[in-house]
């Protein structure tokens, strides 16, 4: 029987998921997950190949397997991009890819409205590197004042978690380049369905994979899309902090992204319903969903995202916080849970779970108050969850 090397390894993988005609041959209908560490090398030329950076056979599970090579080709399609990299979280991929393009010295500009772990990393963790990081509002005012000779890289998340405000995509890849910036983009609540920055400009873009990607609740995972030569940066990054997928996590990220369109799109129309029915009420101080009218960015949701707005929304509960504990704990069908982007229904407080380490001043700054509830739309009928957030709200 042949010796099984790494080579023959890639190559099957790549006859197989390649997207290659594959007129007779009998391949596997899913993607096989190779659930190992490391790979056989035939001899030591090939290995001496490998570590030359002239052969294509896998080493070690943390640098590459052919099963998250089939889910980088994928995502890398779905964000028109060149290449992607998948990681053990999304703030794997958000901290590797600000890393790899940042040093000690550098200056970072970022909207205010972003997720609050990313608000730590840039506030708590990078000045421990000697990097900083200007702050600015989603209109993007102020960036071209705040660029020096160390300014590296232009942060933005769009839309934002929890405030759903929406940054000019177009403008934002705009300034980034007329500075020579690096433009990265956390679209994990728009997703690939919804948008695509890299089309406007953007050199990366990022995700949570854990939330529509996948869009399960059961796994964690990230993603980084752009060029083969801003991804393999990434990726070296990725190594060496040995942010790395599982390949089963990478396995059930494939199976998540087969239904992503069918369920981002029915996700976005029953929450612009529950949308709908919230601006109305009157315990409801305000609803913040792009797809209402009444939200400030409606009329740049409706240039830059297609197909919908998205699966998230958040609403001011009159009562402030107690009012709206009151109605976290009162729901039947929603689930008190963090994440989104699964098939259930969630609710949370965002000033105790992702922003909860954000002081009043920021959360003030970041238009997050401390009513507000923010909502993640699943599968149920539409109909079910607007009659449980009516109880609840009773």
């Amino acid at each position: 029987m042949a010796k099984q090397t790494a080579s023959t390894w890639s190559d099957a993988t790549r006859a197989v998921h390649s997207g290659e005609p594959r007129h007779g041959l009998n391949v596997p209908v899913t993607t096989p997950v190779v659930r190992t560490s490391n790979f056989n090398f035939a001899d030591t030329a090939e290995l001496k190949r490998f570590a030359e950076g002239k052969s294509s056979a896998y080493l070690y599970t943390r640098y590459g397997n052919p099963t998250l090579a089939a889910a980088e080709a994928k995502l890398a399609d779905l964000e028109h991009a060149e290449a992607a990299l998948v990681t053990a979280s999304g703030t794997a991929a958000i901290s590797s890819a600000l890393l790899a393009a940042l040093e000690s010295g550098d200056e970072v500009i970022a909207t205010r409205q972003i997720y609050g772990g990313s608000f730590n990393f840039f506030r708590d963790t990078l000045p421990r590197f000697g990097i900083r990081t200007h702050f600015v509002e989603t209109s993007l005012e102020g960036v071209d004042r705040l660029v020096n000779e160390k300014t590296r890289v232009l942060y933005v998340e769009s839309p934002a978690n929890p405030t759903l405000q929406l940054v000019d995509l177009k403008k934002a890849a705009g300034l980034a380049h007329k500075h020579k910036l690096i433009s990265m983009v956390d679209s994990t609540f728009g997703s690939p369905v919804l948008q695509k920055p890299l089309d406007v400009g953007f050199d990366l873009v990022l995700h949570s994979a854990t939330k529509y990607l996948a869009g399960h609740s059961d796994i964690v995972a990230g993603v980084v899309a752009g060029s083969r030569a801003r991804v393999a940066r990434v990726r070296e990054m990725m190594i060496c902090l040995g942010g790395s997928m599982d390949p089963d996590a990478g396995y059930l990220l494939i199976r998540g992204l087969k239904t992503l369109e069918l369920r981002v799109h029915r996700q976005s129309s029953t929450a612009l319903e529950l949308a709908r029915f919230l601006e109305h009420h009157p315990k409801i101080a305000r609803v913040h969903y792009p797809g209402l009218a009444s939200h400030p960015d409606h009329r740049l949701a409706r240039r830059q995202m297609s197909g919908g707005f998205g699966g998230m929304l958040a609403f001011d509960v009159k009562g402030g916080l107690p009012g709206a504990r009151r109605f976290c704990d009162r729901v039947r069908i929603f689930l008190l849970a963090a994440s989104l982007g699964g098939v259930e229904s969630l609710i949370v407080l965002p000033i105790y779970t992702s922003h909860h380490r954000m002081g009043t001043a920021e959360l003030e700054a970041a238009g997050i108050s401390p009513g507000m509830v923010r909502m993640s739309v699943g599968l149920e009928d539409a109909h079910d969850l607007i009659a449980d957030v009516r109880q609840a709200l009773s």
